[in-house]
This record gives structure tokens, sequence and C-alpha cells, in this order.
């Protein structure tokens, strides 16, 4: 098989994941802190050969909303209403997986707001951060 050959292959790729907990006393009592990991590859590939920021933008917002979801009380729940996403530096196809941590800064009766970074778990580089604008929607 030539170079080109390979680096042309098909290739394919299986994901695996759990439904969505339900939800107990034990997630009902989280902190407002929440943590999100994701492994770069070329299947994330935008046309200019980096990771799409799109992946970026996906750690980000499941990190701000679930900091957020662990700040409401039972009953509620959100929506995103507003993601702002500042990228850094390109991630590389072959970069070490990515850390997003998120943290809730403030959660009122009907908004509420988040800020999270994005970091590389081999060089501790910042990659990205962002912030959210959630509606709180009481639904009990």
């Amino acid at each position: 098989m030539t170079t080109y050959e390979a680096a042309t292959a098909t290739r394919s790729r299986t994901h695996t994941w759990e439904p969505r907990p339900e939800p107990t006393a034990e997630l009902l009592e989280m902190t407002g802190r929440a943590v999100f990991e994701g492994d770069p590859g070329d299947h994330l590939l935008n046309p200019m050969g980096t990771v799409h920021g799109g992946f970026l933008a996906t750690l980000l917002d499941s990190a701000l909303g679930s900091a957020v979801m662990g700040r409401l009380p039972a009953g509620s729940a959100y929506t995103t209403v507003q993601l702002g996403v500042h990228l850094i530096r390109p991630v590389l196809p072959v970069a070490a997986t990515l850390r997003c941590g998120g943290v809730a800064l403030h959660v009122g009766r009907t908004t509420a707001t988040a800020e999270a970074r994005v970091t590389g778990t081999a060089d501790g580089k910042p990659y990205a951060h962002g912030t959210t604008t959630c509606a709180v929607l009481r639904t009990g």
C-alpha cells in the first residue's frame, strides 16, 4: 500500500454510550462544577486539517450546561440561549485528550451563567474558553 493509499483509506469509528442517568438525590446535589474530556482525531478535521471548532464548542457547551444544571433546584431544567466560544490555538488530530472544566457563576430564578476552559491534559495549554447564558425552566 502506498503512502497516499494509506492516507486516503476508508476508516470507521464505533461509539458507545450509556443512557442519560435518572435524576437521583446524588445528581441533584451536585456542586455547579463539571468536567468533560474529549479525544481529538482525524474524524474531526475541518477543511484546513485541524480539529473543527465545533468539537471545542461541544465540550464547552456540555461543561457549561452541566455546571448550571448542578446548581438548579429539583424540578428545574435549563436551555442554552447564548454560547460564547473563544478559540485560542488550533487542535491537531494527534493532540492528547482535552479537558473542559466549567463552573456556574450565577443561577437565578429565570437565568443562569457559567464559564469554562478547555486545556490539554498532556501540555496544560489553553485551547479555548467560553461562557453561556441559560434560561432556567421550572418544570415542577
